[in-house]
């Protein structure tokens, strides 16, 4: 019987290792999933590459993180924003890689990771400073219908951290609007994905057309809580 539903978060994430590439999903606040990137910190994995839209926000989730001094590199679109002081004092001090990636290329190369493709001919970033190599090289470049084109490579991951609304024991994912964003697309460029979820439905309760996930490239889910407001809500990502 295919029952991919963890006991805890520490045992969806055992086997992480030392040097492991880890995307983690989020756009900004929504959708990060701050329950794994906690059990990932007391894991204790370390010297990590990390995938992410951003670079953290203040000192939750994946700034606490990169604070515990578990990163090695970063590979993002945007690592600056009003409180993104914790990666600033190490990416200024020397501490922290940074990889940084167009949006719309960083969501392509993780795409083509898990597609299939070699590699692909971009035109963003032609002519910039993101069209070299980290060593300063220049990346290959080919003129296409009277367009230039840079050659991109996919991003593939060890592991995915993503955060989807509602699963099945067959780990097949459904998200809660905004919080969708890059979980998908990374579940499927990684050896092991694990996703938290706030419900966990008997099989064939979700309709097929709403599953954005496929449990295909689920290996564990692990049900959280909402955490209550003091207005007496429940504090929830878009």
């Amino acid at each position: 019987m295919i029952d991919k539903i963890a006991s805890s978060i520490e045992a969806a994430l055992h086997g992480i290792q030392d040097g492991a590439t880890v995307m983690i999903g989020g756009f900004g606040t929504a959708g990060i999933p701050d329950e794994l990137i906690d059990g990932l910190i007391a894991q204790g994995a370390k010297d990590l590459t990390v995938v992410n839209n951003n670079a953290g926000n203040g000192e939750a989730g994946l700034a606490a993180l990169l604070k515990a001094g578990r990163v090695r590199k970063v590979i993002c679109s945007f690592p600056r924003q009003a409180d993104s002081y914790v990666f600033d004092g190490l990416y200024r001090s020397g501490k922290l890689e940074l990889e940084l990636v167009p949006q719309g290329n960083l969501a392509e190369r993780i795409r083509a990771a898990g597609a299939g493709i070699g590699a692909f001919f971009t035109p963003t970033g032609f002519g910039t400073e993101l069209a070299k190599n980290s060593d300063g090289s220049l990346k290959e470049t080919r003129e296409i219908n009277g367009k230039h084109y840079v050659l991109e490579f996919p991003i593939y991951g060890d592991v995915a951290l993503i955060k989807a609304e509602r699963g099945d024991r067959w780990g097949n994912l459904m998200y809660r609007m905004a919080a969708r964003n890059f979980g998908p697309v990374m579940a499927t460029a990684c050896k092991k994905t694990v996703a938290t979820v706030h419900e966990i439905v008997a099989l064939g309760e979700m309709n097929p057309e709403h599953i954005v996930t496929p449990g295909i490239f689920v290996h564990q889910i692990v049900k959280i809580a909402r955490v209550a407001t003091q207005a007496g809500g429940f504090k929830q990502a878009a």
